[in-house]
């Protein structure tokens, strides 16, 4: 059974950092796209990056580019979203996704997690 279960979300000033964690469950964690996404109350869901494990590569939206770093632990089978110089823009539930058996980051993502919520406010 696949299982992505997000942690980390907390309430932050502007400025500041927060570092979430996607733990994965249920597929070859090397063979796979791990994306993170994330959706303001009003605003349809956008991406916020890609990472396919297997391909070795990191996508990011040009919203997060600079600030928002992207890392993994295959032994762990664990992704990490380091999301630092905060904006009360970055407020959202965030979510991720896997796309299972891939070399490079899809448009399709099939596997979700239950999402942690950022807020950012002083």
């Amino acid at each position: 059974e696949v299982q992505l279960v997000e942690s980390g979300g907390d309430l932050a000033q502007p400025g500041g950092s927060l570092r979430l964690s996607c733990a994965t469950s249920g597929f070859t964690f090397d063979d796979a796209a791990i994306g993170w996404f994330r959706q303001a109350p009003g605003k349809e869901r956008e991406g916020v990056s890609c990472s396919s494990i297997w391909g070795g590569r990191t996508n990011y939206a040009d919203s997060v580019r600079g600030r928002f770093t992207v890392s993994s632990d295959s032994a762990k089978k664990t992704v990490y979203l380091q999301m630092n110089s905060l904006k009360p823009e970055d407020t959202a539930i965030y979510y991720c996704a896997a796309a299972i058996g891939v070399y490079e980051c899809p448009s399709r993502f099939d596997y979700w997690g239950q999402g942690t919520q950022v807020t950012v406010s002083s």
